[in-house]
């Protein structure tokens, strides 16, 4: 019969209570799937509308002028690409949060519970995404299945989802 003793440092450092600290928030607060799925949902949409909406004015207006309907249809594709971009990147680089997040309490930390810079939320969104969809859609469960609730892209980019509530019920140190 053995015994395993585990030895632990007398003087906690101020980095390692820190991550601890931030370990539990994450653990705590941390999304559930469904909540994902729908924020995602609201953003597809939200670009989905806007895409439908200008491809029944391009199809009113293309009787006679046919020229002046694939105006509306482009014109509608670049507001949707416009939309995704400030939605993808802007307004989660300025708050944490997409349109389809900040709807359903969701909000994007790193995973020390810290803000997102920009070059982390562009690593996110331009090469996670991709890269969870060209697995055919694997990455996204992986979310559902993981014990830190964390997709694909959020791994690439040392992200996690939270409840936004848990922002403000976080204590200060």
């Amino acid at each position: 019969m053995t015994a395993r003793i585990e030895t632990t440092p007398l003087v906690q450092t101020e980095d390692s209570a820190r991550s601890a600290a931030a370990q539990m928030y994450l653990e705590r607060y941390r999304a559930p799937f469904s909540l994902r799925c729908g924020a995602l949902l609201i953003d597809y949409i939200i670009l989905v509308v806007i895409m439908a909406f200008s491809t029944v004015v391009a199809r009113m207006l293309g009787g006679g002028a046919r020229s002046s309907g694939d105006a509306t249809e482009t014109m509608g594709l670049l507001i949707a690409l416009g939309v995704a971009l400030l939605n993808f990147v802007l307004l989660t680089a300025w708050q944490g949060q997409t349109i389809g997040k900040w709807a359903t309490g969701l909000r994007i930390v790193r995973r020390d519970g810290q803000g997102v810079g920009v070059g982390r939320l562009l690593l996110r969104h331009l090469l996670g995404y991709p890269l969870s969809l060209l697995t055919l859609g694997i990455g996204f469960l992986i979310a559902a299945f993981n014990a830190n609730g964390r997709a694909l892209h959020d791994v690439i980019a040392g992200t996690v989802v939270v409840r936004d509530t848990a922002r403000r019920a976080r204590p200060v140190h």
